[in-house]
């Protein structure tokens, strides 16, 4: 039911390169995070054993009850809410440690909002950690998107929200951009039959079945065509930069 190319499962192996680029900050912030922590949008749960023992208390948020009770019996020393946001409903000011929220933002209509609610309930000094992708790079529309962002729009309007804001990218070494590529020329393969750019005139909610299945063609190609180069990518493959314009994702850091 979950493992959409939006999601991005762990157990279809088309979508590992997705898989772990989208598991590298949960992997990046395991090193820098301590005490009570929230997670906005914490879907099914790809980086809650990451984070596990790092923490001393644990409150995953997001839209989906049968996921929320799946993963509050899989961890029954955290807390997991189902709740459609923004606002963070009865969460109190002044109260998590840590903040994360990854590739969640670009789902979200009241993006200013979202973030003025993460700085609510961090404590003087907290630190929200959040990605989404750079827009740069985006091969097509994605109709799962409200919007994308480059690296300085979401900059200044996080600093409307937070005393200091600093933005890195996720970026990958040789093979996941050789991946990066050969996904670019399989996509085109399929985009250059919208010769009306229906995809950029329709509404988002039309197109996102047919995104879905796309997408998941042009996986399941690229696995077939380069098993070993999809089977072969691994989180060490990411890492961070101070490029951010560059990168895959954008990685920012806001501290309240």
């Amino acid at each position: 039911m979950y493992k959409t190319t939006e999601i991005a499962s762990s157990e279809i192996a088309s979508d590992n390169p997705v898989h772990q680029r989208l598991l590298f900050p949960y992997q990046h912030v395991s090193h820098l995070i301590s005490g009570n922590i929230l997670e906005i949008g914490c879907g099914t749960g790809r980086g809650v054993g990451v984070l596990a023992d790092k923490v001393s208390g644990y409150t995953g948020v997001d839209k989906n009850t049968e996921l929320m009770e799946s993963l509050g019996q899989k961890y029954p020393d955290f807390t997991f809410i189902d709740m459609f946001l923004p606002p963070l409903q009865d969460l109190p000011d002044n109260h998590f440690d840590f903040v994360i929220t990854f590739q969640v933002i670009e789902h979200i209509e009241p993006d200013s909002f979202f973030l003025a609610e993460a700085a609510r309930v961090l404590k003087p000094g907290g630190k929200l950690y959040l990605t989404t992708v750079n827009k740069k790079f985006s091969l097509t529309r994605n109709p799962w998107h409200v919007r994308e962002y480059y690296a300085d729009g979401l900059q200044k309007l996080m600093e409307k929200h937070f005393s200091n804001v600093i933005t890195e990218g996720v970026h990958g070494n040789d093979k996941v951009m050789k991946y990066y590529e050969e996904n670019k020329k399989s996509v085109e393969r399929i985009t250059k039959f919208d010769i009306f750019n229906l995809q950029y005139r329709l509404p988002r909610t039309w197109l996102q079945v047919p995104y879905d299945l796309a997408n998941r063609l042009s996986r399941n190609s690229l696995s077939n065509q380069n098993n070993s180069l999809v089977n072969s990518i691994q989180v060490d493959d990411y890492f961070l930069s101070n490029d951010p314009e560059n990168s895959l994702d954008f990685f920012y850091t806001g501290i309240k």
